[in-house]
């Protein structure tokens, strides 16, 4: 099959037509893929030294099922379907305690291997990895039943392909993560892809103001029109402090680092509120040393903060929540579409990302 792959780290993606893709075993389904979004984390994987490869990254994608392995009753060929990179089992420990996202086979997607340890992909006898657990930047790609769910036929697939991960993660770290409530106030830092959904699932909660932050303009103008109510430029604004005066002084009652970066969540804390809440969402650039200030903050003033992995998602229950959501007009899912690329312009769209240009470049297959 035709895919985009990553041999060297920090080099552009090559487009071979040379990658085999295996038949789907037992609990399997083979997807041929429509549409996948470009995700930050994309480019962290490949300007990450000693990740493993050859691989296809991609896991922000859509697709029409084209063949299922033996035991796989909830799909069919020609059904379409959105995937996702957590998959659970549903049997687990965290799965019988609702963190899907920490289920044992999920954190799978760290591997670049399916979870019995084996990968579909193979280039010239050798294995290649599928990004993420998903493996969008091909023609095809193998999933578990899990992987992928279905959703409506009259669903756009260049739309249905963004619930997979940006809105999953951002409205899922609001919704899920946070549980904001109605009338809550909300910081949000870092208006990218990830960002803009948590401005959306803010707006959908009820939250009374949505002060949103971004350094490029073109988002900042983006998340007003996505439901932010007050735009900062931290080239321009002490974020800290603006929160607290746009807030009578008293801090937000939950604050996102949409981006991913230490300063990010400092910032995110000092403008919460006594009682308030951090969410990091943000997949950071390696790692970071966090400075907490304890115990003034976290012992007398009981902030806390928290980690969201895909919004804490069941995706089973939760793309069709979202898909729901969109088709109600609730969730702008068109305007966050800033390119449409043919895959084989896959290296521009990448560019796009790194220069902070749009909010998504969606390829198409």
């Amino acid at each position: 099959m035709r895919a985009a792959l990553l041999v060297e780290n920090q080099k552009p993606l090559n487009i071979v037509d040379d990658v085999e893709v295996s038949e789907p075993g037992p609990g399997q389904v083979l997807v041929r893929v429509s549409n996948c979004g470009i995700c930050h984390s994309d480019l962290t994987y490949i300007d990450s030294p000693g990740m493993p490869l050859p691989v296809v990254l991609g896991h922000e994608a859509a697709g029409v099922v084209e063949a299922v392995g033996p035991g796989v009753t909830s799909l069919a060929r020609g059904d379409q379907v959105t995937l996702t990179p957590l998959s659970p089992c549903g049997r687990c420990y965290y799965c019988s305690r609702s963190q899907p996202t920490l289920c044992v086979e999920a954190q799978s997607f760290l591997t670049g291997l399916l979870p019995d340890g084996t990968s579909p992909l193979a280039r010239g006898g050798e294995l290649v990895y599928r990004g993420y657990g998903v493996g969008g930047f091909g023609e095809y790609l193998i999933t578990t039943e899990n992987g992928a769910i279905k959703i409506p036929e009259d669903t756009p697939l260049e739309v249905a392909c963004l619930v997979g991960c940006a809105i999953q993660t951002g409205v899922g770290a609001v919704l899920n993560t946070a549980g904001v409530e109605a009338g809550a106030t909300v910081l949000v830092i870092g208006l990218g892809g990830i960002g803009v959904s948590i401005v959306q699932g803010a707006r959908v909660a009820g939250a009374s103001r949505i002060i949103a932050s971004d350094p490029v303009a073109e988002r900042r103008d983006a998340a007003a029109n996505f439901g932010a109510t007050d735009i900062l430029d931290p080239t321009q604004d002490d974020v800290v402090a603006r929160t607290l005066e746009l807030t009578g002084g008293i801090g937000v009652d939950y604050a996102f680092d949409g981006a991913g970066g230490a300063k990010l969540v400092e910032d995110c804390i000092a403008a919460s509120r006594p009682g308030g809440t951090t969410v990091m969402v943000g997949a950071p650039m390696g790692d970071e040393p966090l400075t907490i200030p304890i115990p003034g903050l976290f012992l007398a003033q009981e902030k806390k903060i928290m980690g969201s992995l895909l919004g804490s998602c069941h995706s089973q229950r939760d793309v069709p929540r979202l898909l729901a959501l969109w088709q109600r007009g609730l969730l702008d899912l068109d305007s966050m579409i800033s390119h449409r690329r043919p895959l084989a312009d896959i290296n521009e769209g990448i560019e796009d990302l790194r220069a902070s240009r749009g909010i998504r470049t969606v390829l198409t297959l």
